[in-house]
Order: C-alpha cells, then sequence, then structure tokens
C-alpha cells in the first residue's frame, strides 16, 4: 500500500504540473528487456555434490525501465526513472509468479532537476542520477552507479569543460551497534561523502579527462554499510570484506551462539579516502583507435582486524584497514569494413603477503569494468554475470574482433582474454578457497595469486530484428585455471572444494524507444 501510495503521488505531482504549466513538454523512453539463459556461475563446487547439479542453471527474467522527462526549455527540465525488475519469472517476491502480484519490485532508479544559471553556462543536475566517473579502455574501474548528489559543469570553450561533483552514497543508516560508547548514537557518524574534480579537455583527435576524487565516511558509516558484518574501513557498496574469503576472528557472539565479526575502530571521527584517473582517447589516426586508463586509489586504515592463519585458533595475526592500490589499461583496435579488430589489456596491484600492511589491491566505490561480457557488465546479460569487476589484484591481454557483419542487421563480436593474478601466493593461508575464489558474490571479481589464471572466451551475436526491437544472443565461456596446490594451504583448503569451469548461454530481447 505505502508503495502504490508514493506512485500515486507522484503521478499526481506530475499530471498537476501539466495543468498548471501547459508550457511543459512532456518526453519518454524506455526499455523492455527479456532474457532467457542457462549458465554456471560458480568457480567451485562442494566435493559432495555433482558438479552439474549444484544450481538451478536456467533461469527467465524481465526488466522494464521508463524514463519521463519534464522539459520546460533547454535550460530547465526534471526526470523521472523507473525500473520494474529484475523480475525472475516464477519468482513470488519478485511479481513473476502465479497471478503477477509481488513486492519490492518497482523502484526509483533516477530522480533529478538539470537547470541552467540565468546567462551563463553554468548547469546544474540535483537528485538521484548516473554517476560514472570518467573512463577509456574497459569501463570504470572506480565507480559507475546511480547516486544522490549534485553535479555542476561549465564549459569554457571548444577545448575544455569542467565538471564539479557531491554525491553522498551513504548517510542515516546507523542504528547502534550495542556498545553504549559515546559513538554509539543512531545516526551518528555515519555519512559518507565524495567530492570530485573532472577536466574535459579535446583536441583535434585526441582527448583526455584527468580527475581527482576526495571522500570521507564517518565511523559508523561502515556499520552501516556492512550490516555489521566484516566491517573494514573500505567503500563496501560493491566490496564486501577488506578482503574476500578472510578467515576473521569473530569479536564475540549473539543470543543465538553464532558469530559476530567486526573490526577494533582506531580513534579517528572520519577516514578519508582519494582517488585519481587519467583516461585518454586517440583517434588521431583513425581508422586506427588507442585508448588507455590509469587509476589509483588510497582508503585510509580505519583500524585493525584479527585473522586466523590457517585456521588455526592458537595463530591469529592482525591486519591492517588500510587499501592502496592502481591499475593500468588499455586498448588498441583499426577499424575495417567488415569488422573491428582490437588488442586489449591492464594491470592492477595486488596484496604483497603481509597482512599487517593493509591491502595494495586498489578500492573501489561501484566498479563497472566491461573488457570482456563475463566478467565485466555483461552486453545486455545484466542477470548471468556474477562479475562487476574492478580488476583489483588481477592483469590480462585479450584479443577482440568486434562488430563483425557478414549480413545485414547482424554484427558479431568474439573476444578471447587471459586473466592472471598479481596477489601473493601466501595470502590464501588466511582465507577461505571457496569464497576467495568466487569473492563474495563476485562484487569485483575472484582473487587470484600469482599462480592462478582464468581463460575465457565470448561470442556475441546482435540482429536487428526492427528499428527498436533487438536481438542478442550470447555465450561465454571461463576456463578455471587456479592452482589448487596453492589453496590447498587456504583455512578450508581445497579438500572441500572442487574447481570447475564457468559458462553460460543467454538470449536477450531488447526493445528500446
Amino acid at each position: 500500500m505505502k508503495k502504490l501510495m508514493t506512485l500515486a503521488l507522484a503521478a499526481g505531482m506530475l499530471f498537476g504540473a501539466a495543468t498548471g504549466a501547459s508550457a511543459i513538454d512532456f518526453k519518454a523512453k524506455g526499455q523492455w528487456l527479456f532474457g532467457f539463459g542457462v549458465a554456471n556461475t560458480d568457480l567451485t563446487s562442494k566435493k559432495d555434490h555433482a558438479k552439474s547439479d549444484n544450481g538451478d542453471d536456467f533461469s527467465a527474467i524481465q526488466r522494464i525501465r521508463m524514463q519521463l522527462d519534464a522539459v520546460a526549455s533547454e535550460s530547465l527540465s526534471g526526470t523521472l526513472y523507473f525500473e520494474i525488475g529484475n523480475q525472475n519469472w516464477g519468482r513470488q517476491d519478485q511479481g513473476g509468479a502465479l497471478g503477477a502480484d509481488g513486492n519490492n519490485v518497482i523502484k526509483v532508479k533516477r530522480a533529478y532537476l538539470d537547470w541552467l544559471v540565468p546567462n551563463t553556462d553554468l548547469k546544474f543536475r540535483m537528485g538521484l542520477q548516473g554517476v560514472a566517473l570518467p573512463n577509456k579502455a574497459g569501463g570504470s574501474a572506480v565507480m559507475d552507479t546511480d547516486v544522490a548528489g549534485v553535479t555542476a559543469s561549465y564549459t569554457f570553450n571548444e577545448n575544455v569543460a569542467l565538471t564539479a561533483l557531491w554525491a553522498r552514497p551513504f548517510n542515516d543508516n546507523f542504528t547502534t551497534d550495542g556498545t553504549g560508547n559515546k559513538y554509539d548514537h543512531a545516526n551518528y557518524l555515519d555519512n559518507m561523502d565524495l567530492f570530485a574534480l573532472m577536466l574535459d579537455l579535446k583536441f583535434d583527435g585526441v582527448q583526455a579527462t584527468p580527475w581527482v576524487m576526495y571522500g570521507m565516511a564517518g565511523r559508523n558509516a561502515w556499520d552501516a554499510i556492512n550490516g555489521g558484518q566484516y566491517n573494514d574501513g573500505n567503500p563496501a557498496m560493491t566490496m564486501n570484506p577488506y578482503m574476500s574469503g578472510f578467515n576473521h576472528v569473530p569479536l564475540g557472539y549473539d543470543q543465538f551462539g553464532d558469530p559476530i565479526y567486526g573490526y577494533n575502530p582506531s580513534s579517528n571521527l572520519y577516514g578519508s579516502m582519494f582517488w585519481a584517473g587519467l583516461p585518454v582517447a586517440i583517434t588521431l589516426w583513425d581508422p586506427l583507435n588507442i585508448e588507455f586508463d590509469i587509476n589509483y586509489g588510497y582508503v585510509e586504515s580505519y583500524g585493525r582486524f584479527d585473522v586466523y592463519k590457517r585456521n588455526n585458533v592458537n595463530d591469529i595475526r592482525r591486519g591492517k584497514l588500510q587499501r592502496e592500490g592502481w591499475l593500468a589499461k588499455a586498448l588498441v583496435e583499426y577499424k575495417m569494413d567488415w569488422g573491428v579488430p582490437g588488442v586489449f589489456g591492464w594491470y592492477a596491484s595486488g596484496d604483497d603477503g603481509n597482512v599487517k600492511n593493509g591491502s595494495e589491491r586498489m578500492p573501489s566505490i561501484a566498479p563497472m569494468g566491461n573488457f570482456t561480457s563475463f566478467m565485466g557488465d555483461g552486453n545486455l546479460g545484466w542477470w548471468l554475470n556474477d562479475y562487476n569487476t574492478s580488476y583489483a589484484g588481477t592483469w590480462g591481454i585479450g584479443l577482440q574482433i568486434r562488430d563483425m557483419s557478414f549480413m545485414e542487421d547482424l554484427k558479431h563480436t568474439f573476444r578471447v582474454a587471459y586473466w592472471g593474478g598479481t596477489n601473493s601466493p601466501s595470502m590464501v593461508k588466511y582465507m577461505d578457497s571457496s569464497y576467495a575464489w568466487d569473492n563474495g558474490a563476485g562484487v569485483e571479481g575472484p582473487y587470484l595469486t600469482t599462480n592462478d589464471g582464468l581463460l575465457e572466451f565470448n561470442l556475441v551475436n546482435t540482429y536487428q530484428i526492427y528499428e527498436n526491437l533487438q536481438l542478442n544472443l550470447e555465450l561465454g565461456y571461463v576456463v578455471n585455471m587456479i592452482d589448487q596446490d596453492t589453496w590447498k594451504h587456504s583455512t578450508y583448503n581445497t579438500n572441500q572444494f572442487s574447481k570447475q569451469d564457468m559458462w553460460k548461454a543467454q538470449l536477450v530481447f531488447a526493445y528500446s524507444f
């Protein structure tokens, strides 16, 4: 009922605006996605289950997005963006079961106001909006998501533009942690704020957008974000714990006897975060296209955590909640009549094997790497891809031929990529192999050591049925070359788990207008 009242109020406001200001021009656009697929997206399987029978391989899902723009003029407009889904056919809680009456289905994805300061070229966007930090060659490895905030942009001339951003990903989500200390108050010191500057430089055949972002988070923000589990002093929208898969020592036990995990916070009220990037695209020698992107990230230590070594209760090591690292990635491709062949690659810093000095992997807020379509953002395969990758702790090289066309309205893209790790093999003695390989639902990609590897194949076929209706058939396979001799030293070792390859086949119908 509450959701219906909210939607009715929103609709009333829109119709009220329409009747009260007839000059408003309403514009609508949207997208319907219908996907059918089979997949295995796990790198591990428990040995007491058959590999081919440890999950529900087939799924049918739909997602609908609708955007309504209320345009008063070129200087003023408002946008409301709804999403219905993902609705898994047959799931009651997603509205896909018999009767199609589910909860938690309709969402407000974005809601913002665009306006231009009178007699200037200064533009503002306020509200829930999509923010992708400047990136080239493989998508954003730091942040590409929806967030509440204010964006200001100013175009100096055709070559130079400046954008400033203030975003508030989290605030007023903390209740109490039950400690009763002076910081234990609802909604106290639980905000995260991000401040970014982006300089867009465009010249003949060259585009560069250097950017920096500073962040600050209160000491209670991590409890609110992580629900009190594995709090680590690092951005957690897509990174659950500081080092996914670590065998943490519980701080205590709840009333049911279950362990409570957390960290020992420092005396800091706020912790600092910092990122910087330099994405560059060179089309000077068209049809040759060159892109590269360099990123750096740092999150201040927010205390300490304890971890078991090889699950030995008598051998406990204290880790530092600091994370600092870098990433470089590049793409070179050449446009031809029949397609666009290219080569891409990346290298990211990895953990050095010492938990006492923190992590050497680059932190991220909400990464969305897209070099490949299994470990990346999926090319419309929005539900069969567990991995929104930040490339942290990995390196890779790949070959691709995109947009091959031998028949009208039909295109193909083929990729093959090798993923290696840059993390020290000595880290596995603190980790649970089943969790680390999948990295806690794959929120930033698997945790790979220098002894591990993955070989990925993608084939994406796109057929334009009508101008607004597209059919996508995507096939993907990942050969698992993770080294079990290395991971047998993990806290739960590989005696309980068996590695397996990942694969998927998905058919997606996309209607866009």
